[in-house]
């Protein structure tokens, strides 16, 4: 099975719960997306509801995959810049395909859909470019180098998930013209 992909899907109460659910999942899970284990859907809400808002502004865009049960499996969210010197590209926050998805080519085709995205959808028409960072020390760079995503820098040690445990912050970028 592969997973359906829309973009702007309309936000009501199933779909925030199941971005909750899915960002929770995927945090216990090890995945660096912002939270360290163990973490709650409830302490998820403010930083979802700060993507909402966002979304709700414009400056914010949802893609999200649904499996073959029509249930949240992947997200990315893409935020535009409003500094006019840097309106040609967007931040890509957020990525995450469910564990119980991995190994099944998900995550390659949620870069997949990100990238058609970015280069085709209503509203995208100026960006050039994708920019996003990763939590090193969890091999993620490499899964988005493998997807196009050059490393640009590296800030060492920015990233504290746990006292004596600094990460690189590392910033990677996906070049669309």
């Amino acid at each position: 099975m592969t997973l359906t992909f829309e973009v702007d899907p309309a936000v009501g109460p199933a779909l925030r719960d199941g971005v909750l659910a899915l960002w929770a999942d995927v945090s216990n899970a090890g995945g660096a997306v912002g939270f360290v284990p163990p973490v709650t859907p409830d302490e998820i809400r403010p930083a979802l509801l700060r993507h909402l808002v966002d979304m709700a502004r414009g400056d914010t865009r949802l893609l999200v995959g649904r499996d073959e049960d029509g249930e949240v499996a992947a997200t990315a969210f893409f935020t535009f810049n409003t500094h006019p010197l840097m309106t040609h590209w967007v931040w890509l926050y957020t990525v995450m395909v469910h564990p119980r998805h991995q190994g099944r080519g998900y995550g390659r085709d949620l870069m997949a859909a990100v990238e058609r995205t970015a280069r085709t959808a209503e509203g995208f028409e100026a960006i050039e470019a994708i920019r996003l960072t990763c939590r090193g020390g969890t091999g993620v760079d490499g899964f988005y180098a493998r997807s196009g995503y050059k490393e640009v820098g590296r800030v060492p040690g920015a990233i504290r998930v746990a006292p004596g445990d600094d990460r690189d912050d590392i910033i990677m970028l996906l070049p669309l013209t």
